[in-house]
């Protein structure tokens, strides 16, 4: 049997708040919690919402001491904050750390769990508060899963916490929120949706169900994300990039991200290389050390998002998506190496070890890749 779990309502598109004040009226919360981060306080990205709640006569606490890519300490410390406000329901609005931690708070906030305690076992999460999700980036994903992520420090890893009673209620995607997004904070959270896609499509776990979005997924992303990078667009395209981490989201809900997510993990739990960028940067040479076990479904990809490579060889097709993630890399500006992020090759050992306990998501991998090969990747690197 093959299944998704997605959202109960998803708005997309220019004027999406308009929907939201439907939904603010809808369910009459007195007071709800906002979970965000204070670069999205400064931006000013929280006015839409603000003024949503205000003509709803909605009261509304703010929680926003929510780092990048944060441990399982600032998370517990945020959480007890998060306590002391409370609310009928949780708003996210942020990228995809902010949106971990509301989907963790939802379900956490009338208990008295710690999150060290769910990072162990998520099975101890259970029913939670009405969950909103307003992404303020395009790449995450978060808005669709059931996955949040935790740095553990003292192991050098991040965990993913993995539990159905994570997916968010409502999704309101306006592309107004990530306009004015840094060209660097785009370009790193577009190949992350991006990997979303491509890795689900790829996955063991694959299916008819979340191919279809992966695919989707990975054709808005393909056609505009190197536009959206390079020049002036209109909020159409924001829009599209919008829908295509999304549908990266709900990809993973049904199939699930593998080798370079997994390897993926060990460089930002060690070096804090941001998500996205060590994503980015693993993504073709996993992917070519894949691409035979994998030719089919990267063939099939290649005739979805160009139609005129029907016809070709298989691995013909198959080397032409890796040659276009290559080139999207290149033109995005992403770093191709470790070396500047401070990996040595004294690291080598110690990175493939960690690399190689990702099992959740190395056996979505449709190569079995041992250890020495892990190793090989990151040396290829630096």
């Amino acid at each position: 049997m093959k299944s998704l779990e997605i959202p109960r309502k998803v708005v997309w598109g220019q004027d999406a708040f308009e929907e939201f004040q439907n939904i603010l009226r809808e369910r009459r919360w007195k007071r709800v919690l906002v979970i965000t981060d204070h670069g999205v306080q400064k931006a000013g990205l929280l006015a839409l919402l603000e003024e949503s709640l205000q003509k709803e006569g909605t009261g509304y606490e703010v929680v926003a001491d929510i780092p990048a890519e944060p441990s399982w300490m600032a998370l517990d410390a945020a959480l007890k904050e998060a306590r002391k406000t409370g609310g009928e329901a949780v708003i996210a609005v942020g990228g995809g750390s902010t949106m971990d931690a509301a989907k963790l708070f939802a379900a956490m906030l009338d208990s008295s769990l710690s999150v060290l305690e769910v990072v162990r076992d998520s099975g101890l999460l259970s029913k939670r508060l009405p969950l909103v999700m307003i992404p303020t980036t395009c790449g995450t994903g978060s808005e669709a899963t059931c996955n949040a992520i935790v740095a553990v420090p003292e192991e050098k890893i991040k965990i993913g916490v993995v539990n159905p009673v994570l997916i968010p209620d409502y999704v309101i995607l306006e592309p107004e929120m990530i306009r004015k997004l840094p060209k660097s904070i785009l370009a790193a959270t577009g190949m992350d949706a991006l990997a979303h896609c491509v890795e689900c499509y790829t996955s063991r776990k694959a299916n008819l169900l979340s191919d279809l979005y992966a695919g989707a997924g990975a054709k808005l992303l393909f056609e505009n994300l190197r536009t959206a990078y390079e020049e002036e667009v209109d909020l159409s395209v924001y829009a599209m990039l919008q829908l295509g981490a999304f549908y990266g989201g709900v990809a993973i809900t049904g199939s699930g991200t593998t080798a370079v997510h997994a390897l993926s993990y060990p460089l930002g739990g060690r070096y804090h290389i941001p998500h996205g960028i060590s994503n980015a940067i693993l993504f073709a040479p996993v992917m070519y050390r894949n691409e035979e076990a994998c030719r089919e479904e990267l063939a099939r990809l290649c005739v979805f998002c160009w139609p005129q490579c029907q016809g070709w060889e298989k691995k013909e097709q198959s080397r032409w998506v890796l040659k276009k993630l290559e080139e999207l890399v290149q033109a995005l500006e992403i770093p191709d190496t470790l070396k500047e992020f401070g990996v040595q090759a004294d690291d080598l050992e110690e990175l493939a070890e960690a690399g190689s306990q990702v099992r959740r998501l190395l056996d979505n991998n449709k190569r079995a890749l041992c250890r020495e090969e892990i190793r090989e990747i990151y040396a290829g690197l630096l």
